[in-house]
């Protein structure tokens, strides 16, 4: 068997609407003949809120600052792991060099560079830096910086002919531009 409610009856909380707790409110303070209960309960109540909402601007603000400090040190230390890695080449450049003197003999010292030099541009690779193409490719100013010309029958104009330095890039960023002579028209 099913109640159904009756027409005169008051609407329950969940089909209540703003101007129905405005006049219920309004008839309480009537009631009471006095607006100062309910005038205090507001007040505590804003009170409330207010201290709560001043505890979480707090909270938040000390995780701004705790938030700027560890990005702050991320950007300090970020090439740590890469000087960490550069170092072991550094010593034996030193070592090749140490051998070198001791011996006297420039086929261990170019073979030890040599070495060395393989080591560091693994290291390189393993930090995803990768060389920039050079010599026989066309110059291209994002990638290349010209510092001369040189005139040459066997290559088409603007053609990298020599590297001076070579030029990385990391991911898709130019860490270092190559410094290359290109071919000049004769």
């Amino acid at each position: 068997m099913k109640i159904m409610p009756d027409e005169n009856q008051t609407p329950t909380n969940a089909e209540s609407n703003p101007e129905d707790i405005a006049a219920a409110v309004a008839e309480a303070v009537t009631a009471n003949d006095s607006a100062e209960p309910v005038q205090s309960a507001l007040q505590a109540e804003r009170d409330q809120f207010f201290e709560s909402w001043k505890r979480v601007q707090a909270e938040f603000e000390n995780y701004r600052r705790r938030s700027q400090r560890e990005r702050e040190q991320e950007a300090k230390y970020v090439a740590l792991p890469v000087i960490r890695d550069l170092l072991p080449g550094l010593d034996n450049l030193r070592r090749s060099l140490e051998a070198a003197n001791k011996s006297g003999k420039l086929e261990e010292l170019t073979k030890g560079v040599e070495m060395t030099l393989k080591q560091i541009e693994s290291i390189l690779d393993k930090h995803e830096a990768k060389a920039i193409p050079g010599v026989g490719t066309p110059f291209d100013p994002n990638l290349h910086e010209a510092i001369s010309q040189m005139p040459s029958a066997d290559h088409p104009p603007m053609t990298v002919l020599m590297e001076v330095e070579r030029g990385y890039l990391l991911h898709d960023r130019v860490v270092r531009p190559s410094k290359v002579i290109v071919s000049a028209p004769t």
